[in-house]
C-alpha cells in the first residue's frame, strides 16, 4: 500500500482508537496513539473505560472485522480464556417477552471481558513496527496552519512535563462520547456539528459469579431486552476464568439495588427467571458495580459544510448508543474498515467528507435499532413517526413467529449482529414466514400504546 505521510496521530487508546490506528498503520510511516491513562500491566479495567467492568458484547460482525485486521485474534483471545460460540444456538435471546428459537448458524461471536478484548488488541497493535503509544498524555487542542484550513498536529502534555506541539499529517479523535472535537473546531473558526439525543437514563448494576457447567443447561449466555410492563434489561455472559458477568438495568433512574436480597428481587422481575436462578445459587466473585448512561448521542459531522483538512472524528466521538445493545465495538470496527477503504481509493483528498459520509451510513442501522427499540418504552421521549410504529409492531410479530422458527430467529440475529440490513426482515419471504408463524388473528391492524409523536431533541 502507498505511503500517505510520515506521521499520523490517534487520540485515545480505546477499542475504537486501536482499530483506527490499525487502519492507519498501512499508510503512514509512524502512527502514534496518545492516551491519557497508563496502560495496566495485566488485563484489568482502567480508569478511562468506566464501563469496562460491565458486560460487553463483540457482535459476530465485529468478530469478523477484528479477525481481518488481526488474523488469529479470536483464537488468541480464546487461549486467554475467552469463548467462541454460535450466537444463534449458544445464547438465549428474549425480547418483546418472547424467547427466540435456538438453531445452528454461522454467526460466531467472541465472549470475553472488555479488559481482555482491549488488552489483547492493544498488544497485537503495539507489535506492529510502526506503532507507538504515549501514556499519561493529555491533548489540549489542535495545531493548524495560519489560514486554519488544515490541522497540522496536536498540542499535548505528558504528565509532569511541559505542553508541546507534535506535528502530524493526519489526526484522528477517538476519545469517545466526551470528545472535545466540537470545542476544538470552534477554536479554529468552524461550526460544531448538530447533534441528536434520546434520553434513556440507563443505570447498570453488574457483578461477576462463578460459572458451573450445568448453568443455563450449558448455554454461554442469555440476553433479555426490556419490554412492558417494567422495561428492565438483563444479560449474563460466560467469561474467562469460568465466570459469569451479570448486568441488569432499567430506564430513567430505575436502577437495581446493590445488595443481595434486593438485587435478586430485581432480577426476578425480568421476563425470565433464568438469570435470577443462576445468581441465587452462584458464588460471587466481585462486588457490585454501578454505571450510568444518560442518552443515545449522535453528532452529525457528515452535515458540516466546512471542515479542516487532515482531521477526523471516529467511533463513539461520532455516535454512542445505549450500551444494552452491545454495538459500539462492532461499529468502530466497521468504521476502521471504511477508513482503510477511503485511504485506499483516494488517499487524503477530501478525506473528511468521504469518511464521514461512510461512517454515517454505518451508524444509520445501529442507531435505528437502538433508538427505535428504546422508543418502544412510552417514558422515553423522541420521534415516533408512523413507519417506526409499524416497524416496532412488525418486529413484535416477528418475535412471536421466531419463538418457534429458528430460521426467522437466525435472520433476526443477523440484523442484531450487523451482518445484514434490517430491511431484509421485510422481504416477502420473511413476511410470509411471519404470517404463517403468527396466524391471521395475530396480524390484525397494529395497536400501539406508545405516546404521540415527539421530536428527538436537537442539541
Amino acid at each position: 500500500m502507498k505511503n500517505l505521510g510520515k506521521h499520523a496521530i490517534v487520540i485515545g487508546a480505546s477499542m475504537s482508537g486501536l482499530l483506527a490506528a490499525r487502519a492507519l498503520s498501512d499508510f503512514y510511516t509512524t502512527v502514534t496513539v496518545l492516551e491519557r491513562d497508563a496502560f495496566p500491566a495485566a488485563d484489568n479495567p482502567r480508569k478511562g473505560v468506566p464501563q469496562g467492568r460491565h458486560a460487553h458484547g463483540l457482535l459476530a460482525r465485529g468478530s469478523q472485522v477484528l479477525e481481518e485486521f488481526f488474523p488469529g485474534y479470536n483464537h488468541e483471545v480464546v487461549a486467554r480464556g475467552g469463548l467462541l460460540g454460535d450466537v444463534a444456538n449458544d445464547v438465549i435471546w428474549i425480547g418483546h417477552n418472547v424467547t427466540l428459537a435456538n438453531g445452528e448458524s454461522d454467526l460466531i461471536g467472541l465472549l470475553a471481558s472488555r479488559p481482555v478484548l482491549e488488552g489483547h488488541l492493544r498488544r497485537r497493535l503495539m507489535n506492529l513496527p510502526n506503532l507507538r503509544a504515549i501514556e499519561n498524555c493529555a491533548v489540549r487542542g489542535l495545531a493548524s496552519d495560519v489560514a486554519r484550513k488544515c490541522v497540522t498536529g496536536v498540542r499535548m502534555r505528558v504528565e509532569g512535563g511541559p505542553e508541546e506541539t507534535v506535528n502530524a499529517d493526519l489526526v484522528v479523535d477517538a476519545t469517545g462520547r466526551g470528545s472535545s472535537s466540537a470545542m476544538w473546531l470552534e477554536e479554529l473558526g468552524y461550526p460544531p456539528p448538530a447533534s441528536e439525543k434520546v434520553e434513556v437514563g440507563i443505570g447498570y448494576m453488574t457483578r461477576t459469579y462463578r460459572r458451573r457447567p450445568a448453568d443455563l443447561d450449558g448455554k454461554l449466555g442469555i440476553v433479555v431486552a426490556g419490554s412492558a410492563p417494567n422495561w428492565r434489561n438483563g444479560v449474563m455472559l460466560a467469561q474467562e476464568g469460568e465466570s459469569w458477568i451479570v448486568s441488569t438495568s432499567g430506564f430513567l433512574g430505575d436502577e437495581a439495588p446493590d445488595n443481595d436480597q434486593d438485587f435478586l428481587a430485581y432480577l426476578a422481575t425480568l421476563p425470565t427467571k433464568e438469570i435470577h436462578d443462576v445468581v441465587a445459587r452462584a458464588e460471587p466473585l466481585s462486588d457490585y458495580r454501578r454505571y450510568r448512561y444518560a442518552c443515545n448521542l449522535r453528532r452529525r459531522y457528515e452535515e458540516l459544510a466546512r471542515f479542516p483538512a487532515n482531521y477526523l472524528v471516529f467511533g463513539d466521538a461520532i455516535c454512542s448508543f445505549n450500551p444494552v445493545y452491545g454495538q459500539g465495538m462492532t461499529v468502530a470496527a466497521e468504521e476502521a474498515l471504511t477508513l482503510k477503504q477511503c485511504l485506499l481509493r483516494a488517499g487524503v483528498d477530501d478525506l473528511a467528507r468521504r469518511f464521514f459520509k461512510g461512517a454515517a451510513e454505518i451508524v444509520d442501522i445501529p442507531w435505528a435499532i437502538a433508538v427505535g427499540n428504546d422508543l418502544r418504552n412510552p417514558q422515553v421521549k423522541g420521534a415516533r413517526p408512523p413507519m417506526l410504529r409499524f416497524i416496532n409492531w412488525y418486529i413484535g410479530k416477528f418475535y412471536l413467529a421466531a419463538a418457534h422458527d429458528s430460521t426467522l430467529a437466525t435472520e433476526f440475529l443477523k440484523v442484531v449482529n450487523l451482518m445484514i440490513p434490517p430491511k431484509s426482515l421485510l422481504s416477502p419471504a420473511m413476511a410470509w414466514r411471519v404470517w404463517q408463524g403468527c396466524g391471521r388473528s395475530e396480524l390484525s391492524r397494529p395497536q400501539s400504546n406508545e405516546p404521540p409523536d415527539e421530536r428527538i431533541e436537537l442539541a
